[in-house]
């Protein structure tokens, strides 16, 4: 009788384990997704702008912050300026002197060919004269001697203008290159956004082509979720997604899909779903609202499209098994 009272409560015991191992598999067991609606999920992007020095220096000025929030134009980094000032200093004096003695030169060769025209008219003269008998060779020949000299001065003068002139265009291509440096010495913020990457500090040295900062437009995020192959037809562009993040787990932002990828690929391998990593998929790319700046960069994400239009966004949404 004992022992049968054992096999009784053991029985019913384990009908209550079973019982309650079932009914909490059913409370726990992830909800299909609603009519409408498909899944995907992978990692926050932003676009990305690599801003890099593009002139030889110390670095003596630093705005960089990571996270901090610049505008268009901000300048982010100041470069050693003192050598191309001085340099600039140089060629812009340079220019000036050019242009004082090619004047100069101008003025001495208006005169000469004031001295020529006279030459040239008393070339004529002793001409006629000697035809005349008055004047006699020795002087006519005088005289064209002093019109050869006043020519040969002209020419002269007027190589030296243009010499002058190639001085003058190289000392402001100067001028203008070494402006460019120094523009070039000050880095400006080329899009709106956040600094994702400070590489530089002050007091190091920059150098064409070494990164400074990394920025990223924090306002337009995108997610780039995978479809299967089979569901891909259903995606439209400008169709509404929503997409929740670990970090606020509680709400959903809003998206919507912006490109679809022409080629199938095999499911990458950071897809959460291992099921799914044999699939062919097509990318879709959602572009969210991120007015408050929470979407950051790498944060994983899981998206859920409504690609029927009639089809109600429920209060929860879930992940698939």
């Amino acid at each position: 009788m004992f022992r049968q009272r054992i096999w009784l409560w053991t029985l019913l015991a384990l009908v209550a384990l079973g019982a309650g191992s079932y009914l909490l598999f059913i409370l726990l067991r992830p909800e299909p997704l609603p009519p409408g609606i498909l899944y995907g999920n992978g990692y926050i992007e932003v676009t990305e702008v690599e801003v890099s020095a593009e002139v030889t220096g110390r670095i003596e000025e630093s705005g960089l912050v990571e996270g901090q929030r610049v505008e268009k134009g901000d300048l982010l980094v100041r470069i050693r300026s003192a050598d191309i000032r001085a340099n600039l200093g140089e060629a812009r004096a340079q220019v000036e002197a050019t242009r004082a003695a090619m004047e100069a030169l101008r003025q001495q060769l208006a005169t000469a060919r004031h001295h020529l025209g006279t030459a040239e008219s008393e070339v004529a003269r002793y001409r006629e004269l000697r035809g005349q008998g008055i004047v006699t060779p020795e002087q006519l020949d005088q005289v064209q001697n002093r019109f050869e000299e006043a020519r040969g001065q002209v020419r002269s003068l007027e190589a030296q203008i243009r010499e002058s002139e190639a001085r003058l265009e190289a000392a402001r291509r100067r001028v203008e290159g070494l402006e460019l440096q120094l523009q070039k010495t000050e880095i400006h913020a080329p899009i709106s956004g956040s600094v994702l990457t400070r590489a530089t500090e002050a007091g190091e040295l920059a150098a064409p082509g070494r990164l400074v900062a990394v920025l990223g437009d924090l306002a337009r995020p995108e997610l780039r979720v995978f479809i299967p192959e089979g569901d891909i037809a259903k995606v439209k562009l400008g169709e509404p997604a929503r997409v929740r993040v670990d970090a606020f787990p509680r709400r959903y932002f809003p998206a919507r899909v912006v490109r679809i990828d022409q080629q199938a690929q095999f499911t990458p391998r950071d897809i959460h779903v291992p099921e799914e990593r044999v699939r062919m998929v097509f990318g879709v790319t959602l572009a969210l609202e991120n007015p408050e700046g929470l979407l950051k960069p790498g944060m994983p994400a899981d998206a859920w499209i409504r690609w029927q239009q009639d089809a109600a966004w429920p209060e929860r949404l879930t992940v698939p098994e």
